[in-house]
């Protein structure tokens, strides 16, 4: 049995990245789809519910500052994931990036905390569906019963009356149609994507543009949190203070920065899609690049519009803050524009589903990729015989995430998200280093700059920058993350170790895909 650091040779990856027929994912997208797909997971959630998160908890008005910082190391990390999109065009994403540089079990944890960027942040996204599906109702005069909105760990007392959560059934029913649409097909997918990310992206100018006339300078100023800062409700009462080194000042700008990296997911997704690319080698870097640059503009904007608009201080307060930051912003302080309250409300419900469409569509080509390694059960690697889609991996994750978003507190998974995707960027930061000094003659149609072997600046830059938003992150994210890692390292000694097609010595020809071969793997893979 083979080391449990062997890697996946290089050729094998580019055999399957180039197959064709039965067993093979069909390649159907352009880059202008590329594109769609990364700001159709970018601009949703982070956008509309983080900015005021990051402003109230960490970075005030210098929350744009906080974007700019988390779109540092995503450049770095995206100029990363470029070149191994391009040059391995394949599913898989980093899991198969890290396969084949660092090893199967280093591959394994990369598997592992993708879950947590794609299944978990579909679910939380989907919670957050729900609310804003009650906000767009609301102006219609209705709304959905407590009970079947919020998970059975949630209650309220809503006119002086207790509320119980029983099932948050919005949640649930948008995960089963995303789910039964990516079962369907790719390219139906995609079509869907981009006609939401239009409209989407539509709204988002528009508050920008009507928003900047309704700026107060005084707003942004101070621009950073003070240290002796203390937020008090409408009662007098004391509900934020920020005392910690990650609170207030320029060690608020990380804390923040480490709050809307969620808003920054999405983009590392594209690479998912790799190996149903038309023109991987040109649309890839394309569709990661250039959804990065659109989003990182719209979000530096909208920060500065919303901070400007409303004072942090307001977005602290439980009442006002968390999902319905932005349409109380546009209700209080934008006189004359209800009418926009309600077009954002539509935009964040279409950025939402956009969301988790690409998010469920991420996760189930993760899964498809590890199903073909063995590391996954076989049953995630099979494609429908008419839509050519992994349609047992996409219902199973309906089940999963949609139990999840039906009955877990969204609040629970969102940091664990970031967590996941920086883990994923660190590694995949130092793929691209360990894999220009262990292959440097092999093509590279997109190369990362200022990256030689020995002066790897830009990915030694991407896993510094992504480990300290990190270490940005609260404790309690932290020790759930780890937790969850753990309990991956159990899941793997005791089901992939022993399933690896790789430690088996079997490896699956991509020429003839429905044939096995017997290879020993050789002293370069231990």
């Amino acid at each position: 049995m083979a080391s449990i650091f062997a890697k996946k040779p290089l050729a094998q990856l580019l055999g399957e990245a180039n197959s064709t027929g039965h067993g093979t994912l069909q390649r159907t997208l352009g880059a202008g789809n590329l594109v769609a797909l990364g700001v159709g997971a970018i601009i949703g959630a982070g956008l509309f519910v983080r900015t005021a998160a990051a402003a109230a908890q960490a970075s005030g008005p210098g929350v744009t500052l906080a974007f700019i910082l988390a779109a540092f190391g995503c450049v770095f990390a995206g100029l990363c994931y470029a070149e191994f999109a391009a040059m391995i065009p394949i599913a898989g994403s980093a899991y198969t990036y890290a396969y084949t540089t660092m090893g199967e079990f280093v591959a394994w944890i990369i598997g592992w905390a993708l879950i947590m960027e794609y299944a978990l942040g579909a679910a939380t996204v989907s919670i957050a569906w729900s609310e804003y599906l009650n906000k767009l109702l609301e102006v219609f005069h209705t709304s959905i019963p407590y009970n079947l909105c919020h998970s059975p760990f949630e209650h309220a007392v809503i006119n002086g009356v207790s509320q119980q959560g029983f099932i948050n059934l919005p949640a649930l029913l948008i995960i089963v149609a995303l789910s039964l649409l990516l079962v369907k097909g790719t390219q139906e997918s995609a079509m869907f994507n981009a006609v939401i990310v239009v409209l989407k992206v539509l709204i988002v100018i528009v508050f920008i543009a009507v928003g900047w006339q309704f700026i107060n300078p005084a707003n942004h100023t101070p621009y950073l949190i003070p240290a002796d800062a203390v937020v008090k409700n409408a009662a007098g009462e004391v509900v934020r203070t920020y005392d910690g080194w990650n609170k207030h000042g320029w060690g608020g700008i990380l804390g923040g920065a480490g709050i809307v990296f969620f808003a920054f997911i999405g983009f590392d997704a594209v690479s998912t899609a790799a190996q149903e690319a038309k023109n991987p080698k040109r649309d890839m870097p394309i569709g990661i690049l250039g959804s990065l640059a659109i989003c990182t503009v719209l979000y530096i904007l909208f920060g500065h519009v919303l901070t400007g608009v409303a004072n942090w201080r307001e977005f602290a307060d439980p009442a006002i803050g968390g999902e319905a930051s932005v349409t109380y912003a546009i209700k209080a302080h934008m006189t004359g524009y209800s009418w926009l309250a309600t077009a954002v409300t539509v935009g964040i419900l279409l950025g939402f589903t956009s969301v988790m469409l690409v998010m469920l569509m991420g996760q189930s080509r993760v899964f498809f990729s590890m199903a073909k390694d063995g590391l996954m059960p076989k049953a995630f690697s099979e494609l429908h015989p008419r839509f050519n889609t992994p349609y047992k991996s996409n219902l199973m994750l309906m089940v999963f995430v949609g139990l999840f978003a039906a009955f877990v507190p969204g609040s629970l998974a969102g940091d664990l998200t970031s967590f996941g995707t920086l883990l994923a960027f660190v590694l995949v930061s130092l793929g691209v280093w360990i894999m220009r000094k262990s292959d440097p003659a092999q093509p590279r149609p997109f190369r990362a700059p200022l990256s030689t072997p020995d002066f790897p600046l830009v990915p030694i830059m991407g896993a510094l920058v992504c480990l300290a938003l990190i270490v940005g992150l609260d404790s309690f994210t932290l020790e759930v993350a780890v937790g969850w890692m753990l309990v991956g390292f159990v899941v793997y000694f005791l089901y992939g170790k022993s399933n690896s097609m790789l430690q088996k010595g079997i490896v699956v020809v991509p020429e003839e895909m429905e044939k096995e071969a017997f290879i020993k793997p050789d002293s370069h893979n231990r």
